[in-house]
Formats: C-alpha cells, sequence, structure tokens
C-alpha cells in the first residue's frame, strides 16, 4: 500500500473482505496478507484522509493499490459569518458539528445536540422542565446585565432568540465561532459566541426520501429521602417540647403513622415523549429543493408540564439564467407548552410542597377531593396539596412563529458577487393563566390573559470579491451593509376573579365579577451597520484575516450610538514547509494568532430616556390619573456599548495520516464599561440608574483531541474535549460591590455577588463554626468585633467550574454500532435553598430530609459537631456555607446502540438504508450533589451575576428510547 502522491508506504491500511468481517491491516512497511473466499471476492481498501478504494480480487494473487488523498475531507468547506472558507484556511477558533454528529442521539432541539462537540461550549440542561431553553456559555460570561447567551445565526438571519423552533433533522451543519477574529463580523451582538446554522438543502438529482421516528418514556432521575409520617409526628413533638409545649401528637398516633404518603411519588411519572419527521430533498441543475415536516410531543414527568412542536421547512434554490440565482428558506412553527409552578419554597410551588407536604396526610380524602395539607398550627401558611396546584392551576403558552428569508445573488462577473437578501422572523405568544375555585387561594378562580408578538426584519447586502492570482495569491474581499428593526407588542388583561365556574376557564373573562387592570406596551428597536473583511492566503501556507465592523444601535444616546468592532488573525500552516513535510509521522500542523474586539448592548429599548408611568392621586375627593416620572430608574445618556478585546493563539495537528487530531486554543477576554443597577440615594427620587461600571477578564484554554483507535472491521473513533475558564472581575465603579438576586424564606438575602478581584458571581455569607450547647449555630467571627455581623460575612462558595471535560465514543462491528457521551464538570458550588426548607430544624413546620432526623442535635445526642442543630421553632439559619454544595459530575449523558439492516443483501431495492437503535440519556449520574440534579440552575444559565441557585428547580429526567431511521 503506498500514497499515490509520493509513493511512501502507508501503514495501518484497512483491507476487508466485502460484505464479511475479515480484515487486516497493512504492517509498518505497507504490506499486508489476507485469506480471500474465491476469486469472485471484492476487497476494500480504507485509510482516514483518504478516498476509499474497491478492488475486484479476480485470479490475482498480488494487489497493489495506491491510495489518493481525500481532498473533500482535506479542504472541507466550513461556514464562517458572511461566506465559507476551506477548513484548511480557518484562522479563527472555530468548532464544527456536522449533521450526523448533531443527530447521533435522540434531541428535541438543535442546541442540546452540541453537548460534549466542541471544547470551550457549555451546554447546560438548567431545567428538566419540557420545551424550556437550555443554556449555553463559550468562554465564560461577558455582562453582568445582559445575556450571555450567544448569537444564533440560521441561514444568515441572526435570531432574536434560541432555535427550538427548528428541528434538528433539518440541520446541514453547525458553527460554533469562539474567538473575536471570527465573531467581530457580527459586531455588537458577537461577544457572546455565535452559533451559526446551517440547515439542509436540495442537490440535483432524485427526489430521496428520509424519515426518522423515535419514541421514548422519560422518569426522574432519583429522588430525595424525606422523613416518613412517623418520623414527622417525632420532630413535630421534639419541636413542640423544646419550644415549651405540649406534643402536638399523641404517642398512639405518631405510633398508628406509619410510612404515610410520599408525595415525590404521588407527584413523578413515567411520561412519553416521541418525534416524527420527513424529508424530500431533490431537484435539477436549475432547481433544487428540500421541504421537510416534524412533529414532536413531549409529556413532562409532573403533571401539566407538556410540550408539542408542529414545523415545516422548506429551502428553494433557482437558477435564473447564467448569473442570478434566487433562493428562498422558510421554518412554520406552532408550540404548545404547558408549565407548572416551580422556583419557591415553603410549600407555595408544585416542587416545593411535594418536598414539604406532611407525610401524614393522604392525598386525597374519602369523596375524591384533593385534601388539606395546612391542617396543622405549625403548617407554613403558603403550603398547598401539591397535586392539586399541579393538576388545578393552567399555565398554558402557544407560540406561531415564522422565519422565512429570500435572497437574490447576482455574479456579473466570474470575481465578484452581489448577494441581497431580505428576511422576517415574527412570533405570536398568547398566555393563558387560570386557577381554578378548588383552590383554597383562589376561592373564585383567577384568569389572566396575556400575550407578546414580535416582528423581526432583517436586509442584507455583501459584495464579495475573489480573485487567485498566479497560483500563489488568494485574494477575497468582502463589503457589506444591513439593517434590522426590531418590534414587541404586549398584552395583559390583568388579574380576573370572581367566577362562579370552572369549566370556561380564559374563555369568558367577562363573567368574574372582580376584572383586572389591563395593561399593554410596545418596544422597538433598530441596528444599522457597515462591514468588511479581507481573507489572503500566500501560498496556502500564511493566511491573514482582517475585518471590521460599525453598529450604530437606536439604544443608545446620541454620543454613543455607534460602536466599531475590529479584528485580525494570522495564520502559519507549517505543514506546507518542506522542512514538515520530511516528518512522515505528521499530517498537519498549523499555528493561529487572532485579537478582535465585539460588543453588547446589554440593556432594553429607552434606557437613556426618562419614561413616564401613569399614577393615581387623590384631590378633593376624586380621584384622578395622570403621569409621572418613573421613579424605579433614572435615565442615563452617557450609557455605550460593553466592549470585549478578545486574544486567541491556536495550534492545529493531525499525526499519522490524521488517526490523531488535536486543537488547542489560549485566550484571553477583557469586558470593559460593564453595563449594571447601580443604586441611587434616596433624596433623588428614583431607585437606581445603569451605568458603565467596571471590567471582567476572562481566560482560559481549550482541548480537543479525536483519534481513530481502530480501523478494521471493529472501527472504535474516541473524542475528548477539555476546557477550563476563569473570571476575574478587575475593576466596578468605586470598588462597589454589586448583588445578585435575593432568594426566598427564610434567608431572603442576595447569595451572589461580583467584587474586584473575585470571580463573578460567588457566594457570600457567613462561616459556620459548629453548635453551642444549646444546638443552636454558631459563625466564625471573621472581622474580630464583638457579636456576629454582616461585616463577618465571606465569600463562602464559587458556581464557575473549575473545568469542563467530555468523552465521545464511537464504535461499531459489521452492521452494529455503539456509542456514548460522558459529560463532566469539575467544580462549580450549588447553593442549595432547598434545603432551606427540608432541613431548617423544622422550623416553618414542614417536612425533612431523612438525614436530618437522624443526626439532628437533641438533649439525648447534645454533640456540638452534630450535622443539624436543634429542632425548634426559634432557630435562626442564616445564608452560611452549610447550604452551599459540591457541584462536581461525571453523567453518561447519552449511549446508544444500532443496527443497520443490510438492504442489498436482503434485496430490497426501493430502501437505501435502515437504521433501528435503543438509545438512553441521563442512565447515570455521578455526583456528591444531595438533590435531583446538579445542572439544575433555577436562575438559568443566561445571567452572571445569579449562578449556581438551585431553588425547587424541574428535574432534568432520564430517559429510554427506541428509533428508526430510513431512506427511499
Amino acid at each position: 500500500m503506498t500514497d499515490a502522491t509520493d509513493n511512501t508506504n502507508l501503514p495501518g491500511v484497512t483491507v476487508l473482505i466485502k460484505g464479511s468481517s475479515q480484515a487486516t491491516t497493512t504492517d509498518p512497511s505497507g504490506n499486508y496478507t489476507i485469506e480471500v473466499p474465491s476469486d469472485q471476492s471484492t476487497l476494500v481498501f480504507s485509510f482516514v484522509g483518504f478516498v476509499p478504494q474497491e478492488v475486484p480480487v479476480g485470479n490475482r494473487t498480488t494487489i497493489n493499490v495506491a491510495l489518493t488523498g481525500d481532498a473533500k475531507a482535506l479542504d472541507e468547506v466550513v461556514v464562517i459569518g458572511y461566506g465559507t472558507v476551506k477548513k484548511s484556511d480557518v484562522t479563527g477558533s472555530v468548532g464544527s458539528v456536522s449533521s450526523e454528529e448533531l443527530t447521533a442521539f435522540p434531541v428535541p432541539n438543535p442546541v442540546m445536540g452540541l453537548q460534549g462537540k466542541t471544547p470551550g461550549v457549555h451546554v447546560m440542561q438548567n431545567s428538566g422542565a419540557p420545551g424550556v431553553n437550555v443554556s449555553v456559555r463559550i468562554r465564560g460570561g461577558n455582562s453582568l446585565l445582559g445575556n450571555n447567551e450567544p448569537l444564533y445565526v440560521i441561514d444568515g438571519f441572526p435570531l432574536s432568540g434560541n432555535p427550538n423552533a427548528i428541528n434538528p433533522n433539518d440541520i446541514e451543519s453547525i458553527e460554533v465561532l469562539k474567538d473575536a477574529s471570527a465573531t467581530a463580523i457580527y459586531g455588537s451582538r458577537g461577544a457572546n459566541g455565535v452559533v451559526l446554522i446551517t440547515t439542509k438543502s436540495g442537490k440535483a438529482g432524485k427526489t430521496q426520501v428520509t424519515f426518522d421516528s423515535y419514541y421514548g418514556v422519560q422518569q426522574v432521575t432519583n429522588t430525595i429521602e424525606l422523613m416518613n409520617a412517623r418520623e414527622f409526628a417525632e420532630i413535630a413533638n421534639e419541636r413542640a417540647i423544646n419550644d415549651g409545649f405540649p406534643p402536638y401528637f399523641t404517642q398512639d398516633q405518631v405510633n398508628s403513622f406509619g410510612e404515610g404518603t410520599d408525595w415525590q411519588k404521588e407527584l413523578f411519572r413515567s411520561a412519553p415523549m416521541q418525534n416524527h419527521s420527513i424529508n424530500a430533498a431533490g431537484g435539477s441543475e436549475k432547481t433544487q429543493y428540500s421541504i421537510s415536516g416534524s412533529y414532536l410531543g413531549q409529556q413532562g414527568i409532573i403533571p401539566n408540564s407538556d410540550h408539542q412542536r408542529i414545523s415545516l421547512r422548506a429551502n428553494i434554490n433557482q437558477k435564473l439564467g447564467n448569473k442570478f440565482n434566487l433562493s428562498y428558506n422558510s421554518t412554520l412553527a406552532n408550540i404548545d407548552q404547558s408549565q407548572i409552578d416551580i422556583n419557591g419554597q415553603k410549600g407555595g410551588t408544585v416542587l416545593s410542597a411535594v418536598l414539604v407536604g406532611p407525610p401524614t396526610v393522604a392525598p386525597y380524602e374519602a369523596d375524591g377531593s384533593y385534601s388539606n395539607v395546612r391542617r396543622y398550627v405549625f403548617s407554613p401558611n403558603e403550603l398547598r396539596n401539591p397535586l392539586a396546584m399541579a393538576k388545578e392551576r393552567k399555565q398554558d403558552f402557544n407560540t406561531k412563529y415564522i422565519l422565512a428569508g429570500t435572497a437574490l445573488t447576482y455574479e456579473p462577473h466570474k470575481d465578484f458577487i452581489f448577494r441581497t437578501s431580505v428576511g422576517i422572523e415574527t412570533s405570536f405568544t398568547r398566555e393563558d393563566n387560570y386557577s381554578s375555585r378548588v383552590l383554597d387561594n383562589t376561592p373564585t378562580g383567577r384568569a389572566i390573559i396575556s400575550s407578546a408578538d414580535w416582528l423581526n426584519i432583517l436586509n442584507e447586502n455583501t459584495l464579495t470579491y475573489h480573485k487567485q492570482i498566479n497560483q500563489d495569491h488568494d485574494l477575497n474581499l468582502l463589503a457589506g451593509a444591513t439593517y434590522q428593526q426590531n418590534s414587541l407588542r404586549n398584552f395583559n388583561s390583568g388579574t380576573v376573579t370572581g367566577f362562579l365556574t370552572d369549566q370556561l376557564e380564559t374563555n369568558n373573562l367577562q363573567s368574574g365579577s372582580v376584572p383586572g387592570t389591563p395593561e399593554s406596551g410596545t418596544s422597538e428597536w433598530v441596528l444599522a451597520s457597515y462591514l468588511g473583511r479581507v481573507n489572503y492566503a500566500y501560498k496556502g501556507t500564511y493566511l491573514l484575516t482582517a475585518s471590521i465592523r460599525s453598529d450604530g444601535s437606536s439604544r443608545f444616546g446620541v454620543g454613543n450610538k455607534w460602536g466599531y468592532f475590529p479584528s485580525a488573525a494570522f495564520a502559519w500552516r507549517v505543514i506546507n514547509q518542506d522542512f514538515a513535510k520530511n516528518i512522515s509521522q505528521l499530517s498537519d500542523l498549523k499555528l493561529r494568532l487572532s485579537w478582535g474586539i465585539t460588543g453588547s448592548t446589554a440593556v432594553d429599548p429607552y434606557q437613556t430616556l426618562n419614561s413616564l408611568t401613569s399614577y393615581r392621586t387623590v384631590f378633593n375627593d376624586a380621584r384622578y390619573i395622570g403621569y409621572a416620572p418613573n421613579a424605579n430608574s433614572l435615565a442615563n445618556p452617557d450609557l455605550k456599548w460593553e466592549t470585549t478585546a478578545q486574544y486567541n493563539a491556536g495550534l492545529d495537528l493531525g499525526l499519522f495520516q490524521n488517526r490523531l487530531n488535536l486543537t488547542f486554543d489560549v485566550y484571553r477576554k477583557d469586558t470593559r464599561d460593564l453595563l449594571a443597577f447601580v443604586q441611587l440615594p434616596t433624596s433623588t427620587g428614583y431607585a437606581s440608574t445603569i451605568s458603565n461600571i467596571g471590567k471582567i477578564r476572562n481566560t482560559g484554554v481549550e482541548l480537543g483531541l479525536n483519534t481513530a483507535i481502530f480501523n478494521t472491521a471493529f472501527k472504535w473513533d474516541l473524542g475528548v474535549n477539555f476546557s477550563r475558564n476563569r473570571s476575574e472581575v478587575i475593576q466596578l465603579a468605586s470598588n462597589s460591590d454589586v448583588f445578585g438576586e435575593v432568594i426566598p424564606q427564610p434567608l431572603a438575602v442576595a447569595i451572589n455577588l461580583v467584587r474586584v478581584g473575585q470571580p463573578v458571581g460567588v457566594f457570600y455569607g457567613y462561616l459556620e463554626d459548629g453548635l453551642d450547647e444549646k444546638g443552636a449555630i454558631k459563625y466564625k467571627d471573621i472581622d474580630g468585633q464583638p457579636g456576629i455581623t454582616a461585616n463577618d460575612r465571606t465569600i463562602i462558595g464559587d458556581p464557575n467550574p473549575d473545568f469542563l471535560y467530555n468523552f465521545t465514543s464511537n464504535m461499531s462491528f459489521k452492521n452494529f454500532d455503539l456509542n456514548f457521551i460522558f459529560q463532566g464538570k469539575q467544580g462549580g458550588d450549588i447553593f442549595n435553598v432547598n434545603t432551606t426548607a427540608v432541613a431548617n430544624s423544622f422550623y416553618w413546620g414542614e417536612n425533612q430530609l431523612k438525614d436530618f432526623f437522624n443526626n439532628h442535635w437533641s438533649p439525648a445526642n447534645p454533640d456540638p459537631n452534630a450535622k443539624y442543630p436543634k429542632v425548634s421553632s426559634k432557630t435562626i439559619f442564616s445564608a452560611s456555607d452549610r447550604f452551599v454544595e459540591d457541584g462536581s459530575f461525571l453523567k453518561l449523558r447519552n449511549v446508544q446502540l444500532g443496527y443497520n439492516l443490510p438492504v442489498a443483501q436482503l434485496g430490497i431495492t426501493w430502501l437505501k438504508n435502515l437504521n433501528v437503535y435503543v438509545s438512553g440519556q441521563n442512565l447515570l449520574t455521578i455526583t456528591k450533589y444531595s438533590w435531583y440534579d446538579p445542572e439544575v440552575n433555577t436562575r438559568g444559565g443566561s445571567n452572571s451575576i445569579s449562578m449556581g441557585i438551585d431553588n425547587a428547580g424541574y428535574p432534568n429526567a432520564k430517559m429510554y428510547t427506541f428509533g428508526v431511521r430510513f431512506t427511499l
């Protein structure tokens, strides 16, 4: 076996007898020996980076083959902003995910398909609720006030939000732009990274029909071990005695309770999920098309938390003569989603009530009605029956979504291409919220209707010049202008009560005797941009990219409307040098350097203008309605862009004919002019204002390694990703701390802190110092002054992970394949608000952890090192390291076993391929975290200030799936 280019020997080439599992590999000299069953056999020669060859044996005993390098693999096209380049010519840090990789496992939306695929991309399932957005963080967070999610661009259209309306099977590829040289072309929207999604288009040829379907069952991954009914009664009596009151229950009652009600078992259910999609693609030389439809139906593991999506997708391309080309693409989607109340304590929401509800009470009364769980004198006022809240509160959302665009391309000369496009993204969402008269806190019913519709219009015009000079110089120039306008209208009916029946729910608001106050509003912003880029390559070895974008935003004042975002990158393809060509083990080597500036608006419209709000006042016994300045926030006409300067150095390495590929990057990001709310003195008459207050730095390393371990009849490809990001607050105005959101009672304080010299969003509170002789919590005296005060608070945890890692494995033998992904996070503390309710010494009369029952301080167990304090309604809890847990985990994110039916051997001529598979998701989690899931973050992943808070979040589910794919 030799390389057709230079006639060198090729070791490790797979030699397979076609139609069998019998195979061998070439030795270090390129020689091989294989015994064939007959002269009718065919040998298949394959090697990574080369075009496979099939050679009939005939009557020969020696077959020499020269393999040709696979130019398609070496020059794979990568999508970048406003164009494409060969993979070998990429100068920035770009991660690519193919359609096959994206849909290798069943995923309901494209973002989940990115899990474990690209280093530096942290995909977080912050909630297991169906249809809830998945959060993505690329190279850390840059903004305190703004969204830290990347910009999603579908077929050139920058979305206003996430791509959940897109069926993953409609996607051809996803490129993740990570460094500023790649993202600066998107200017003020590129600071958080850019995710470019290219959907499938048709190709000339016979129509090809592809069908993909799967059905799965979801279950809660684990449950929390709580006290049973007898233990609950014993703890209640212990609190009464400790507080100087008679026991709540007699001993006979205590003995009679037994296990009682397991509220988690009553609430959680096995929930089905199904997805079906079909695509037809084909065309002629002049017309190509790809049309698809899909249905996704997912029930939640908690009743009344369901999601359904029906979508249609069309891509059509039409050549108009020799110089014009017209393309059209559209996505139409109808999305229905039901939600439940989550994120709260003291039994006021479903997931809180299911944990703290008394196990001494049955779910239903004898007549079938919901039981009253707030039946004891010590029961929390907010507590409700969790089954009643889940089933009798309706929060239904319906969204009609359209994404459509058309583009005209004109090629007046072989070196010039002009492209103009117009697109719209529009959505109408209606929420129907109804609380039944069955619930005691809405005895006459409660109805609210709200809606939001927005329209996003985009026009882009670009001119591209591409010139190859003397085969040594390759020049590509891009210039363009874009205009985007976004408008939003919203309406809220106000809260309507006083209904005589639940039958009509929100369909007859006028029947409510107590109407609400309707509210409506509108907002609009405009972004006008100019952009340019130069790509230059010398002999395919020295590569240079430079770009500039100028954005003008209506969100800022007159003096700060325009921002300028340049970038530059250089790459050296060392592999093309003569000294590198002589290293036989070396297949590819490229060094990269880049710099660029990107931006973020991070504020809502009109923040530079003083706003008015309606007020009611009484004068001379008459009520008047008028307008006055909004006292919540003072306008700041000097607001300006947040800007992020990023430096990146990278290495791309291929060894052993690209059987081993490594990508390594180091980076530094400096975000200046951070936007945040600043509290104002009461004397101003305003509560706060938004200002540019500081600077954040993110530094990190990324490593991606992919290798073909075996390439015989048994194939095994292994991928490893590693990324480490460190954030640090460099500067804040007057060195003033910035706090996150306040968590609920009993703590009722802000936990997250932004402080100079610390990572963003660290936890701030007290350090515990054991228990005193009465079983009360002691706190460490940090400032050395008498008593414990707010000055004794300190850093008690860091929600930012130390590093992320992933293992991806793809194995195949004969017609079977086995694939899996392990996803891991090391570090990243979690503030477990849940334990303020179920490990709070029965303070509010809530059910407690079994661990609390067994390990709390008592007169019989007066251990100062006991895990939990004395049972009492007088026990005082403060925000402390007691509630901070290690959020590290290793998850078997996906595993799948598939079988490819040998349709050709079976003589099924009308079927091109057929694959059946079984898969599992979230089947194994290794973690020290005590709650449902270490990924759940009830504050979401987009906000840097309030990270790592678990406050009765919806658990992620494990899922078992069966699926089938085939092509006609």
